[in-house]
């Protein structure tokens, strides 16, 4: 049965937003609920557009965790918005691959342009435009974004230690023996997405310390220790994931320095990883502000891009604070020549004369896949239809309630820690329980004991985490 197009107005997505704060946030069904719910296969003939609407709500909604609702607490926002909701549309409505310039030269450009857009309300250096050896280009998520800057980083430094080689079968032969020992670093409060990262590159990872006293921020000293460690071991650092404010949860679970990797939303320690850095030139740095790089926008935190012309890359996640639905994620090169030359493969039947003539843009040699989405229209329609003011007064307001959160939190010093913030609208705490009584009186030798100590500790830890998570779910 075909559709018609006005039953594209029935869908019901604003009856589904007027509704968010009266349904239950997270999905209370048990694992495989679906599966008995639906039919064996799909129906023989085309079925009627009000049965599927009816199924949305009877079947789909009930497995739905609802990010947009204002009771939502977890991970971290993920912000939509019915401009970025109509450009998704269009985007859907005129569907095309997209991988090179000539499938839509439309689709390249205006992300060209609006990418540029963004650097500059980001205040990013000049050397991350298009008009430079840089540029940006829309990746599908923050994890995706870092995959390719360690590939980048991978195949320069292979590139630059073989480049003396001349016969081309052994210096095929010393860059992928020389792969072994190549590792790639993070802080231990970085996301995991550096180490997912690291095993596809099929390289090595290795955590740099990020002490609570230093504020859960990685500074040069830690990176300058990591590093000569590397270096003794044998293994050749190539690439460092930096983080300026990413976000995962506003609850903490563990206070131990082996198991913490709940984000706080720290900002590592630039400046003093600078030294380190120009030490080691061949270390590819990536800052990773997946959450709170959307803040860049707002003058007041514009201070915090003074380095990052000393950096090769950057990333953001418009659809965490900058209402764009998902996935809106922009990476930034400050050399796009590694990524390329890593990436471009370009067999006939890709060739045209408008790329060998080096006249545009194509997209696919910037990522993984080949294809890819009109992405950049939802983001013209979100800055066309709030403004950069309208985005600022939007992101202030969060900073406003956070703080206001977070005093309020502090008022209950018998109930709550805090943990970290109020940093980029987000406080980090757990609960603090009453203490529990002992289940055995310690003898003075026990008391005296370090390892007893530390395993009342472990006790008390794991009881306060339980609590904190039973009220975070």
């Amino acid at each position: 049965m075909a559709w018609k197009s006005d039953q594209l107005r029935e869908i019901q997505v604003v009856d589904y937003y007027q509704s968010l704060d009266t349904r239950r946030v997270m999905s209370d069904v048990e694992p495989g609920y679906l599966k008995p719910l639906l039919p064996n296969g799909p129906p023989e003939e085309g079925e009627k557009f009000e049965d599927i609407r009816k199924d949305i709500e009877s079947k789909i909604m009930p497995g739905l965790t609802h990010w947009q609702s204002p009771n939502f607490m977890a991970f971290f926002p993920c912000n939509s918005s019915y401009p970025g909701m109509l450009g998704e549309l269009y985007s859907a409505a005129f569907t095309a691959p997209a991988f090179n310039w000539i499938c839509s030269p439309v689709i390249t450009e205006l992300e060209t342009i609006v990418l540029d857009w963004m650097a500059d309300l980001y205040h990013l250096p000049e050397c991350y435009k298009s008009a430079s050896k840089g540029g940006g280009v829309i990746q599908g998520s923050a994890s995706e974004a870092v995959v390719v800057a360690v590939i980048a980083a991978r195949d320069r430094y292979l590139r630059e230690a073989t480049k003396d080689i001349k016969d081309e079968n052994e210096r095929e032969n010393a860059f992928y023996t020389k792969r072994t020992n190549l590792v790639a670093l993070g802080s231990v409060t970085a996301h995991s997405s550096t180490q997912k990262a690291a095993g596809i590159c099929g390289v090595r990872f290795r955590a740099v310390p990020a002490p609570e006293e230093e504020g859960f921020r990685m500074t040069g000293a830690a990176l300058k220790e990591t590093v000569e460690q590397c270096l003794k071991d044998g293994l050749e650092p190539f690439y460092l994931t930096a983080t300026l404010g990413i976000s995962d949860s506003p609850f903490f679970l563990s206070s131990s320095p082996h198991t913490r990797t709940t984000s706080t939303c720290a900002i590592d320690d630039f400046p003093s990883l600078l030294p380190i850095l120009s030490s080691y030139p061949q270390i590819w740095t990536h800052v990773d502000a997946a959450y709170a790089g959307s803040a860049l926008i707002l003058p007041e935190y514009a201070h915090l891009t003074s380095t990052f012309a000393h950096f090769d890359s950057f990333n953001t996640n418009m659809h965490k604070w900058l209402l764009t639905n998902f996935d809106a994620s922009l990476l930034y090169l400050k050399n796009r020549k590694p990524l390329i030359d890593a990436l471009s493969i370009t067999p006939a039947y890709l060739r045209n004369e408008q790329s060998e003539r080096g006249l545009v843009t194509d997209y696919r040699d910037w990522q993984v896949p080949l294809g890819r989405r009109f992405r950049a229209l939802k983001i013209w329609f979100v800055l066309r239809n709030y403004g950069v003011k309208g985005l600022q007064a939007y992101l202030r307001r969060h900073i406003e309630l956070g703080e206001q959160f977070c005093a309020l939190i502090e008022q209950e010093k018998d109930l709550f820690e805090v943990v970290a913030g109020p940093a980029f609208a987000l406080t980090v705490l757990r609960i603090k329980p009453r203490p529990s009584p002992p289940h055995n009186i310690p003898t003075e030798d026990q008391r005296n004991n370090n390892n007893y100590n530390d395993s009342d500790n472990d006790h008390e830890e794991q009881r306060t985490n339980t609590i904190t998570k039973q009220v975070y779910e």
